[in-house]
């Protein structure tokens, strides 16, 4: 897809390098990158074979150069009875920022939400994070102030799962 701005293509096994590379500097910029434990073949294996999740990369139109990236699946609400789209990761190179990507990258994901049928598109957004969450209320989003995010990491379910 093209819009002028930007081109947004799904990413192939070959671009394994850069999405890795974005995974990095995305778990770098959250201050989380002693959560980043995933490897190339991990990545691969994920998104190309067992097609967990569908990956787009974001160039300016006619640039070679990946500016942006974004990671997202599809999940189920038992009250809208319908899938939807969850965002995993959304990630720009900090020098692009502020240009209107992020939206369009949104509105490209909002479209093809619409075009399968899903009844809502989430994601998550740390709450320092100003910038982000100014984009999120101009086009419309909205946080849900009651709920918290739980998590399970590998051992721990591990351990559960074994009653322990």
């Amino acid at each position: 897809m093209e819009n002028g701005m930007i081109t947004i293509t799904p990413a192939m096994p070959d671009d394994i390098h850069v999405i890795y590379d974005f995974i990095h500097a995305m778990a770098i910029y959250e201050k989380c990158e002693a959560d980043f434990v995933t490897d190339e073949a991990t990545l691969r294996k994920s998104l190309f074979e067992q097609r967990a999740a569908e990956c787009l990369l974001v160039r300016e139109t006619g640039a070679e150069a990946v500016i942006r990236f974004a990671v997202f699946f599809h999940n189920f609400s038992t009250f809208v009875g319908r899938r939807g789209l969850y965002v995993e990761e959304l990630y720009i190179v900090p020098e692009k920022r502020g240009k209107g990507y992020g939206t369009a990258v949104l509105r490209h994901l909002a479209g093809l939400a619409v075009e399968r049928g899903c009844g809502r598109m989430e994601w998550i957004c740390l709450d320092w994070n100003k910038p982000a969450l100014s984009v999120y209320r101009a086009i419309g989003a909205v946080p849900l102030e009651e709920w918290t995010v739980q998590r399970m990491t590998e051992e721990r379910l591990k351990r559960f799962a074994q009653g322990r």
